[in-house]
């Protein structure tokens, strides 16, 4: 069996943007990117943002999540649950000087605060590399034989956080 929670890392950890979806007060989706602050694995997932935002009343609101991952070969979700951070040490920690133009007062900006992702679930598609060839020659196979490809942990699976 595959090490899905590694694999899921892999994927996910070169990434810099991010979509975030949160539900709006009308009771519909809000999706927007997310440059990514910081990504452990196995851990939060951590967003620069601003107090006023209207992410941030949404979050309060409902603070169930989706954050997804795009590339031309791989795909991922997490869905968690969302909370501000406002303790200026983690800011410290994590500050970038590309936020200053969101925040002109630097990593003092009184709006500045950071969105914590705590992830319950993900799932992937992984279609790179040696798993694209093989997910190439296996549903070749398929269609050849008139069945569906078989389910491969390398290339699709969803993980429990």
């Amino acid at each position: 069996m595959a090490d899905t929670r590694k694999h899921l890392h892999d994927i996910i950890k070169d990434f810099r943007t991010a979509m975030l979806t949160t539900q709006s007060p009308s009771g519909g989706v809000h999706v927007r990117p997310m440059a990514v602050a910081k990504l452990e694995r196995d851990e939060e997932l951590y967003f620069a943002t601003g107090l006023t935002t209207p992410k941030i009343h949404e979050i309060e609101k409902n603070n169930q999540v989706a954050v997804t991952f795009q590339s031309n070969s791989e795909f991922a979700a997490m869905y968690g649950t969302a909370r501000v951070v406002t303790d200026r040490s983690l800011i410290d920690g994590m500050w970038s000087e590309a936020w200053r133009i969101w925040f002109p007062g630097g990593k003092d900006d009184p709006n500045l605060c950071l969105l914590a992702v705590t992830p319950t679930a993900a799932e992937y598609w992984d279609s790179s590399g040696l798993e694209g060839m093989k997910y190439l020659y296996e549903g070749l196979k398929a269609v050849w034989q008139e069945r569906t490809p078989e389910h491969d942990e390398t290339q699709h699976a969803k993980v429990s956080l």
